[in-house]
């Protein structure tokens, strides 16, 4: 006995691929060994148990017990642990070894929250697994592999990039058709990814013929399997017989996928309570047709959001796309039957906030318009000039005027830096607005109206904006004041102004180039308003050699 157990240790400390052909270990007389100091435990045993208290299902569902790991510890023999796992009603072979023993230990001993918290989960999760695996006729034993994977954590992440209770990387998500996008991720949907996940446990199985081997490939790959299989050799093997070739993760993988099965059925000889319904959850599944926010189901049917999150946690940004496709929605029974009655309500709960606009024209000159408390405006390119002053920088000059530091340094093709008096040309829009009185529609320069900027960068609108410098020259003076600009030249004369127009005959007008709609009715005294509907016109764009009906003053 005692030669069999330094050969295992042995082979674990070298892993030689010449002695383990050489010996022939069986592992249930490993009992007492100290696993490879390269062994690396599962992520889940790292599990935050402080985090996983505020989870929703266990803080409104359950009934835990906080001081857990502060409870004795139960002294087991090895003769006992073997007798416990023999008794498990397992298709799967679950044999004793130290290295099993220890993270049997690590759950019963050191992590006692970890496994009340999990058994608390278990009261909702475990449904679904069983249900699925029933449905491939798989070993029910299975149903724990989410333990190690996760600790039950429907949106964990694991340091590779795997996602969900059974840790699914990107390209096997890809190859079993689960849905990954900026809004959908089908790895974090405990029924879509459990499917997925017992399919391909299945084709692993039917690969090796093996469980011990098909769920070492279920961690670490078919690729790092079979080349351990290639290293020891023809034959019949398995996970025992490969350990030493395996990645370090693996080797301590499947040996607490017995750990989770033995913990899970012998909690209680560990002196480990587990969570206590207060009263189970029953949910139904919904499928929504319409694009719906978490908010706006939380508001109106007053579910937390928390709680939204928790029973959908595929959905990445609060956001089911049902206009692209059905989507499902889980909830617990009596409000998804609440759903389906208030659907209505819920997508129209300010719908203006979370609807996707479908059609978005781009801002021209004459639609930067529209009405504040001033009354009606529209926003006109302007140039100005200003002279570089001691200490100032681009990015200020940059600041002070609401533009770019690239458009201006493409403006005036300078560096990074300018010298002390250099005169900078600078484009940018001032807000205009229009004075309405009985005989005209004058147009004047008003202190901006401090609900909206002043000054709009030139770089968000359109480069073919007609440039109307002529209506600022360089020697108009400037003041920064409470980040808006106050126009300090005097009256515009009226040469500056458009003529007042004695009363006429409906004529028609054919558009030029840079004009709009604000340039034409000021042009023939006349409001913007009167040419649209003369013209039945429902926005201000207009093009060059369009034909308008100008009405009557």
């Amino acid at each position: 006995m005692s030669i069999k157990k330094n050969i295992f240790a042995i082979i674990l400390a070298s892993a030689s691929a010449a002695t383990l052909s050489a010996q022939q270990t069986t592992v249930l007389d490993i009992t007492t060994e100290t696993p490879s100091a390269s062994l690396i435990l599962p992520e889940s045993f790292e599990t935050d148990t402080k985090a996983m208290l505020e989870d929703w299902y266990l803080s409104k569902y359950a009934v835990i017990d906080e001081q857990a790991d502060s409870r004795p510890d139960a002294e087991v023999s090895d003769e006992l642990l073997i007798e416990r796992l023999s008794k498990l009603p397992t298709e799967i072979e679950m044999p004793l070894n130290s290295v099993v023993r220890n993270s049997i230990m690590f759950y019963a001993n050191r992590r006692k929250q970890l496994v009340e918290n999990m058994l608390g989960l278990g009261l909702y999760y475990m449904p679904i697994f069983e249900t699925a695996l029933d449905r491939y006729n798989m070993p029910r034993e299975l149903r724990y592999l989410p333990i190690i994977e996760s600790a039950l954590e429907p949106s964990a992440v694991s340091r590779a990039g795997a996602v969900g209770l059974w840790q699914i990387m990107a390209p096997t998500a890809g190859g079993l058709g689960l849905e990954m996008t900026s809004l959908v991720d089908a790895r974090r949907d405990p029924y879509a990814s459990t499917d997925a996940a017992v399919r391909y446990l299945k084709q692993l199985y039917d690969t090796y013929k093996d469980w011990s081997l098909a769920i070492a490939a279920y961690n670490c790959g078919p690729g790092n399997v079979n080349k351990a299989l290639r290293r020891v050799g023809d034959g019949k093997h398995d996970f025992w017989d490969i350990y030493p070739f395996l990645p370090a993760e693996t080797r301590g993988y499947f040996p607490a996928f017995i750990a989770a099965n033995y913990i899970m059925a012998y909690h209680k000889e560990h002196n480990i309570a587990p969570a206590v319904a207060r009263r189970p959850v029953v949910t139904d599944t919904v499928h929504v047709t319409r694009r719906v926010h978490f908010k706006q189901i939380s508001d109106v049917m007053e579910i937390p959001l928390t709680e939204i999150r928790a029973l959908n946690p595929q959905y990445r940004c609060d956001l089911i796309p049902g206009d692209i496709k059905p989507y499902p929605l889980v909830l617990p029974s009596l409000q998804a039957i609440a759903y389906v009655a208030n659907e209505d309500s819920i997508v129209n709960y300010h719908a203006d906030k979370f609807s996707r606009r479908t059609v978005v024209e781009p801002a021209t000159e004459g639609s930067l318009s529209g009405k504040n408390s001033r009354g009606e405006y529209y926003d006109e390119r302007v140039t100005l000039y200003h002279t570089v002053k001691r200490g100032e920088t681009l990015s200020k000059i940059a600041k002070r005027y609401g533009v770019s530091v690239s458009s201006i340094r493409k403006l005036n093709k300078v560096g990074k830096t300018v010298k002390r008096g250099k005169r900078l040309k600078i484009q940018t829009y001032r807000r205009r607005y229009i004075e309405k009185t009985p005989d005209k529609a004058e147009e004047t320069n008003a202190i901006p109206d401090r609900t909206a900027p002043a000054i709009i960068p030139a770089d968000s609108i359109p480069s073919a904006a007609p440039d109307t410098a002529a209506t600022a020259p360089a020697t108009r003076e400037q003041t920064h004041v409470e980040d808006t600009f106050v126009d300090k030249t005097p009256p515009a004369k009226a040469a500056d102004t458009p003529a007042k127009k004695k009363p006429a005959k409906a004529r028609t007008h054919t558009v030029r180039r840079g004009e709009n709609l604000y340039k034409i009715a000021m042009r023939n005294g006349i409001t913007v308003k009167q040419i649209k509907d003369a013209n039945g016109l429902k926005s201000n764009d207009l093009k060059v050699g369009q034909r308008l009906t100008i009405p009557k003053k």
